[in-house]
């Protein structure tokens, strides 16, 4: 896609959001590095470069500017053009990017084994939610309290905290969902050292889409083993260490992206339980200091964390943050850095070009601030917030990237 001016384009555009350019394949891609490559990065930039070419075939002149738009995968592609490519655009969008793609198909199928020996019904899975959100209500702002978590992080003691208050709300749920609970809400571990591996499912999310995605085992262990038997020990090392150098986008040095005047926008949700929000959060922190500090790193790169946010619009909170893309166009074209972005909640029944209802409506601001109700005004004011909060995944389960 491109914006034309007088016939000639100024504008590059991609926008993958949930599709890759290699769609994810099966047992005939085991041990194939060719294949990790184009699905981890190189589909992606010579689809770039390809596009570029046409471009300039067809109109006689390249563009003046060029925009990456991905989601999901295509956020992990995001991230991959501005670390391994950083000629490729100008300006660039990773929204809910599963840049951390080893650890968390880790995370899949640790929940995965954990839910398959101990599974949840519905009611169950709904009383360990909604514990969550009422556990978590008192450190809401009043028009989302006890409705769903604006800020997950959490610590051991508050884990604890809502097993026991699931545990009242559901007599069903036994000692052995409680253990199950306390593994999920911490998320994966190195089962002989105790590294952390990935984060847990954040508090006030179900379970349903955090596990299965796990044919990345199958790349590695074949179609033989398993995957109920896949240990959090030596198979886990081995699969990380084979499969992160092509497949993560991980490097926090931003610096060549950054000197080409080059603008980057991360978003990611507080109810996303397939690419959870500790993962942009623990990125996003590494990125201030591989930069120098906070100010360093928000002149050319911004993370918006969106309250209840889920992996798409279908989440308990905002569904909807403003036009991303014109945002990063107009930092890019015109300096002016986006600060904050209207965030919404559409209710359902819209149609294209005609959303539904405003439920409600909160600003998002670049992290780490975020909004704090102003009782003597009526409105919501930037307030500063805790920085990082966290557990960093092990330096070693995010290997160098293979060129």
């Amino acid at each position: 896609m491109q914006d034309q001016v007088k016939g000639v384009p100024n504008r590059e555009e991609s926008d993958p959001m949930h599709t890759t350019v290699s769609t994810p394949p099966g047992a005939d891609h085991v041990d194939n590095r060719e294949v990790w490559k184009d699905f981890g990065f190189r589909a992606t930039h010579l689809m770039t470069t390809s596009a570029r070419q046409i471009i300039t075939a067809w109109y006689g002149q390249a563009p003046e500017f060029s925009y990456f738009v991905g989601g999901s995968t295509g956020g992990q592609q995001a991230l991959q053009e501005a670390q391994r490519y950083p000629e490729d655009y100008d300006g660039i969008i990773a929204a809910v990017p599963a840049h951390c793609r080893a650890p968390l198909h880790a995370y899949f199928l640790w929940n995965d084994q954990i839910l398959t020996k101990t599974p949840f019904s519905k009611e169950q899975q709904a009383a360990v939610v909604a514990a969550g959100n009422e556990y978590m209500a008192s450190r809401e702002v009043p028009a989302v309290a006890g409705k769903f978590v604006s800020d997950p992080r959490c610590t051991a003691a508050d884990i604890e905290a809502v097993i026991a208050l699931a545990l009242k709300k559901d007599p069903t749920l036994t000692p052995a969902h409680a253990e199950a609970l306390r593994k999920i809400l911490d998320g994966p571990r190195h089962a002989r050292t105790g590294e952390r591996i990935f984060n847990g499912i954040p508090l006030g999310c179900n379970f349903d889409s955090a596990r299965g995605h796990l044919y990345l085992f199958r790349w590695v262990f074949g179609t033989a083993k398993p995957l109920g038997d896949i240990n959090f020990a030596e198979d886990i090392d081995k699969y990380l260490s084979e499969l992160g150098p092509w497949l993560n986008a991980d490097n926090a040095d931003l610096s060549a992206f950054r000197k080409r005047g080059g603008k980057l926008i991360i978003t990611t949700g507080t109810a996303d339980q397939i690419v959870p929000s500790h993962a942009s959060v623990d990125y996003y922190e590494r990125v201030i200091e591989a930069s120098g500090g906070l100010e360093q790193a928000q002149s050319f790169c911004r993370m918006y964390v969106v309250p209840g946010m889920a992996h798409g619009p279908n989440g308990p909170g905002l569904n909807l943050s403003g036009n991303m893309l014109e945002a990063v166009r107009t930092w890019r074209e015109k300096g002016k850095a986006p600060e904050a972005i209207a965030g919404k909640r559409m209710a359902p029944g819209g149609s294209p070009g005609k959303p539904g209802k405003v439920e409600l409506e909160i600003p998002v601001y670049p992290y780490p601030a975020k909004a704090a109700w102003d009782e003597a005004t009526s409105t919501y004011k930037p307030v500063a917030a805790q920085r990082g909060g966290v557990e960093r995944v092990a330096e070693r389960f995010r290997p160098a990237a293979a060129p």
